[in-house]
């Protein structure tokens, strides 16, 4: 019941405004503690006014009840005294009353119209016996009121049976006292009460109105501060310190407009490094095409020699664009990832096997460490990717006679490729820029073996799509080692 009150409510759009359901929280607070509190206060009142009209009633009755034993009128019901008595007290409380003997005959009736018959009820059996009884009837109005006439045996009177001093119950006088001047009393005070009540709720519904625009406020600021930025007004950080929240919203919104800039500004510099090295290449090949033109009667040999430089030119463009399209594949998201069972201990021997042609031409020796047998579930296209650029970087950047040493192993979570290289190494404050796009550590270095400097990039989307992690240690000069943690199992975005 409560959730398809929930769909019911989340249909309307209003209610999900956190003004709207701050103002109905505290309307609420404000008006039930109030409709209980006066429910409360007219229930008891009315329990009050009946226990005091009651208290009010049994005094009256026991001082009448003394007078009828001291005039003897239980056995003779003339005595105008206690008539006049008796019809005040009918009259005061707009009540009947009934005196009744030991023999349960009605004596005197103020009403005139049961006197000489027989009453035989439980309340008036029960007072016979010495015990008061009061009765509220809601329904009909009335209170019901029984007190003993009780006689105290003087010693004259005084037999065997019942010795001097001894109490006895001689009649009950009966009472039914009506309830309209309470209940008027109580129509009264409920009009009143709703009078006030109605104040209230205006009150209440103007402070909840005002406590809810206050305490949103902070959030409207935010909104509107956001609102600024995307719009293009302002790129300046947003600052609402009213409340931890809304200081934890600004500061999380200031980090993303921050990485928003830095995504813009890396977009740009990519931009303009994309450019510039397409452009490299082409205008090579230009300059050597219009040199060619330029001549005439081109000797074979230079035009064997100018064409060849054209062909690495435009190998070198390939070989840009193809780390292009790796790169936008990579920044697809996890769910592109081609998952299978892989043993990376063989994809890396078919790797270093691919890679030891271009080892042996540089004098580099590549050796290869499987501390146990690795089967994962990887992309095995991506993670060839990871194994290939890390170690041709490491053969490439190596020295004459330089040393490149794969280690494979794996825990009971994660497989680990280690990639050591003797090389060149990558001096310390350049460590924290390799994995940015088309950055190079030694540009002319690079150039010399066609590095596009896109391989590094490469490899780490590939490893962060794979949910893993890859870290390096260098020491210029001396080598450069690679760290690259994969998860074994497939770990869900």
């Amino acid at each position: 019941m409560a959730e398809r009150i929930k769909t019911i409510l989340n249909r309307f759009k209003i209610w999900r405004s956190l003004k709207v359901r701050l103002f109905v929280i505290f309307f609420l607070m404000g008006i039930i503690p109030s409709f209980i509190m006066r429910a409360g206060i007219m229930e008891n009142y009315e329990d009050r006014a009946i226990a005091v009209r009651i208290s009010d009633v049994q005094t009256q009755l026991k001082i009448i009840a003394n007078h009828l034993i001291t005039y003897n009128y239980l056995q003779d019901p003339s005595s105008e005294v206690i008539n006049a008595e008796l019809e005040q007290l009918s009259s005061l409380y707009n009540g009947r009353v009934l005196i009744i003997n030991g023999n349960l005959k009605v004596v005197k009736d103020t009403y005139g119209i049961s006197e000489g018959k027989t009453i035989i009820s439980e309340e008036v059996i029960k007072c016979m016996k010495g015990t008061n009884t009061a009765s509220h009837d809601a329904v009909n109005g009335f209170i019901e009121i029984t007190i003993p006439i009780i006689e105290t045996v003087s010693d004259k009177m005084a037999t065997a049976e019942t010795p001097g001093g001894t109490e006895v119950v001689r009649g009950v006088m009966l009472i039914s006292v009506s309830t309209d001047t309470i209940v008027t009393t109580m129509e009264i005070l409920n009009r009143k009460a709703l009078i006030i009540e109605s104040i209230m709720i205006f009150c209440i519904f103007a402070i909840a109105l005002l406590l809810a625009q206050l305490i949103t406020w902070p959030f409207d600021r935010v909104s509107g501060a956001i609102s600024e930025v995307k719009e293009g007004y302002t790129n300046d950080p947003i600052t609402v310190s009213d409340y931890l929240e809304t200081e934890q919203i600004a500061n999380a919104f200031n980090s993303l407009l921050e990485r928003m800039k830095m995504l813009d500004d890396s977009r740009k510099e990519f931009v303009a490094n994309v450019s510039h090295e397409l452009k490299t290449p082409i205008t090579s090949v230009k300059v050597l095409a219009d040199s060619l033109l330029a001549q005439q009667d081109v000797p074979p040999e230079l035009y064997h020699e100018f064409m060849v430089d054209i062909a690495q030119e435009v190998e070198r463009e390939d070989k840009i664009i193809n780390d292009l399209l790796a790169l936008v594949k990579m920044d697809k998201s996890a769910a592109q990832l081609n998952i299978s069972v892989v043993n990376i201990n063989e994809l890396t021997e078919i790797i270093l096997k691919r890679l030891r042609p271009i080892a042996r031409k540089n004098n580099v020796e590549v050796t290869l460490i499987s501390k146990r047998e690795v089967i994962a579930e990887v992309d095995e296209v991506k993670v060839s990717l990871i194994l290939t650029n890390l170690v041709e970087n490491a053969i490439k950047y190596n020295k004459e006679q330089g040393r490149v040493e794969v280690i494979v192993d794996a825990d009971h979570q994660f497989f680990t490729i280690q990639v050591s290289d003797t090389g060149i190494g990558i001096p310390e404050e350049s460590i924290g820029q390799i994995y940015e796009r088309f950055y190079r550590v030694d540009k002319s270095h690079s150039r010399e073996i066609g590095g596009t400097g896109l391989g590094l990039a490469i490899t780490k989307s590939a490893v962060l799509l794979h949910r893993g992690s890859i870290k390096v240690e260098s020491t210029e000069g001396e080598g450069t080692t690679f760290l690259v943690k994969i998860p074994l199992t497939r770990v869900l975005a």
